[in-house]
């Protein structure tokens, strides 16, 4: 039976003593923050996380959750729990008027244990999370601390000076660094005296989840200027508990305290619905939205992460997906430099890289707000005649925007990348998640990501067992010769047919068709699982090179190389 996350109170609990400064403090318990404090306790950072609240969302807010944040969520051991609460989805519908003009697949190909989406209400994602940090193993390092207000911050050469207010009154905190994650209305960055810089789009929106049993798909649906809500945009989801979010299109104009009554949107779901449906209303919201960001995500020992840092439209799912993926950036980067196995400057990839990410949201937010909500008589008129084209002619298709859907950002020019030297097809190149693969381990099934992330990842595609446990022991012994604090955890994949002890099978061969793999290949992956270099053949030093660059470690293997081929002793 599944906790009625909405109603949860949690107990105001007194800091734990002991330990004057932290390493992080992690400021917001919504979906990021906890994402955040989980990544950095799950791999030996003690960390404290802080909330002025004491309970999860209201109402279903996010819902709409990537293929890709699902990953993340299940390298946090929450992942399994929200794909099978959450409803599965990978086709949308665009009508026009009372017409369907085309249907998209976001997910076409089989082969990925996560679908496409999920829909799953915000207060379902924020109590898996919440449930997790409190599990054993982890709760003993993530210390959580409810209505805790952060109403002061300095920083210091060396920590951050955090004064803390609670119903005992006020205390101070001290930290290395912490993460800003406390929405869009950020406390931590009034306090800073920073300012997000964007756009403010003049519209109203109407949320609505509604409670019924109806026949519609799991699907998609985004109307324009439908019949039963004309001149205006209607989007449907359903979510778990039989609960169905609708969006409305208002307009400016619209009063936002008199659109949320009963009155006024009771007629507007009959419209849609129909006269005979039974429903009832669940949660009600009237929305302006904003795409604007932070000009940077650091400022010194301080880091913003989510609606923190940016925010943008709610159209293409854009919001706790960027958020999530925030964190899972951010969370390794930070551990390295707490554990002093990497430079401060590590942290500034993490501003470069999440920053080019917000770029793209907002550029496809925008694009999608200003298609879905034309501004003159002529925008108005080329989106009709693009929807009236689109029902016969593919060509007008891609120019339809209800909201691009969410994907995961390639960090195609990431510092930290090491550039291809020879020639690779497919799409897995430096800077690009890692994409899951179906494969089988001593006989049973298995999937390539279960066994990624949270440390750095050497994929080596063999000719056979023996090969690529000679390459595991040559990476080793070069770690060992260049006194390299990071370790790398090696894979082996072969073809199917010639597995071993702890040998992955690529069952379906779509380990070398999606990696572009021939017997030598060599992947490295960063602790985020996305990609930072490959190799048809790989020489263990050129591998420490590589982590060295996506550390941030200014190193050299001249000493190492000295010393000979680890491989001519393996």
């Amino acid at each position: 039976m599944d906790i009625d996350y909405q109603a949860c109170v949690f107990d105001y609990a007194p800091g734990r003593g002991g330990q004057q400064r932290h390493p992080v403090a992690v400021v917001g318990a919504g979906p990021v923050g906890l994402a955040t404090a989980i990544d950095l306790a799950q791999n030996g950072v003690p960390v404290v996380l802080l909330d002025d609240d004491n309970k999860l969302s209201a109402g279903s807010r996010a819902i709409c959750f990537s293929k890709r944040t699902l990953e993340i969520f299940d390298r946090l051991g929450c992942g399994e729990r929200m794909a099978a609460k959450g409803v599965r989805w990978h086709v949308g519908r665009v009508f026009h008027h009372d017409a369907e003009v085309y249907s998209f697949d976001l997910l076409p190909e089989a082969g990925h244990e996560r679908p496409a989406f999920v829909n799953l209400q915000q207060y379902y994602v924020e109590g898996y999370l919440h449930e997790r940090a409190q599990a054993p193993g982890l709760a003993e390092l993530l210390d959580l601390r409810w209505r805790s207000k952060v109403i002061s911050l300095v920083q210091h050469a060396d920590h951050v000076a955090l004064t803390i207010a609670t119903p005992d009154g006020e205390y101070l905190l001290e930290a290395a660094y912490v993460v800003a994650a406390d929405g869009g209305k950020s406390t931590v960055r009034g306090l800073m005296g920073l300012e997000s810089h964007g756009r403010t789009f003049r519209d109203r929106f109407l949320n609505a989840d509604v409670k019924m049993t109806a026949p519609f798909p799991a699907e998609r649906w985004f109307w324009f200027d439908p019949p039963f809500h004309p001149g205006q945009s209607v989007l449907l989801h359903r979510q778990p508990d039989n609960i169905w979010r609708i969006d409305f299109q208002l307009g400016w104009d619209a009063d936002p305290v008199a659109e949320k009554t009963p009155e006024r949107v009771i007629p507007r779901i009959r419209a849609l619905l129909g006269e005979d449906v039974e429903f009832e209303l669940a949660w009600v919201s009237v929305y302006t939205f904003c795409c604007l960001r932070m000009d940077s995500f650091r400022h010194g020992r301080v880091l913003f992460a989510g609606d923190a840092a940016h925010g943008v439209s709610p159209f293409g799912a854009r919001g706790a997906n960027s958020g999530v993926q925030d964190a899972d950036n951010l969370a390794w980067k930070l551990r390295l430099v707490v554990e002093g196995k990497a430079p401060a400057a590590l942290l500034d990839t993490y501003a470069r890289e999440r920053e080019a990410a917000a770029d793209e949201n907002i550029l496809h937010s925008t694009r999608a707000t200003d298609f879905i909500t034309p501004k003159s008589a002529a925008s108005r008129l080329f989106r009709d005649a693009v929807l009236q084209l689109a029902r016969d002619q593919p060509f007008a298709r891609m120019l339809v925007n209800s909201g691009r859907l969410s994907t995961a950002m390639i960090y195609a020019d990431s510092a930290l990348n090491t550039p291809d030297s020879e020639h690779f097809g497919g799409s897995m190149r430096p800077g690009a998640p890692a994409a899951d693969v179906p494969l089988r381990l001593e006989g049973r099934p298995a999937w390539l990501l279960r066994h990624t992330g949270n440390a750095f990842t050497g994929i080596c595609f063999a000719n056979g067992g023996g090969e690529g446990q000679a390459l595991t022991l040559a990476l080793a012994q070069a770690a060992a010769l260049a006194n390299d604090a990071i370790a790398v955890r090696t894979l082996v994949v072969v073809p199917a047919g010639q597995g071993g002890p702890g040998i992955f099978e690529d069952s379906a061969g779509l380990f070398a068709a999606r990696y572009d793999a021939t017997p030598g290949s060599f992947y490295l992956l960063r602790p985020d699982q996305h990609v930072c270099a490959r190799w048809r053949g790989v020489d263990p030093y050129a591998v420490r090179a590589a982590v060295a660059r996506a550390s941030c470690n200014a190193c050299t293997q001249a000493s190492v190389a000295q010393a000979g081929s680890p491989m001519e002793h393996a």
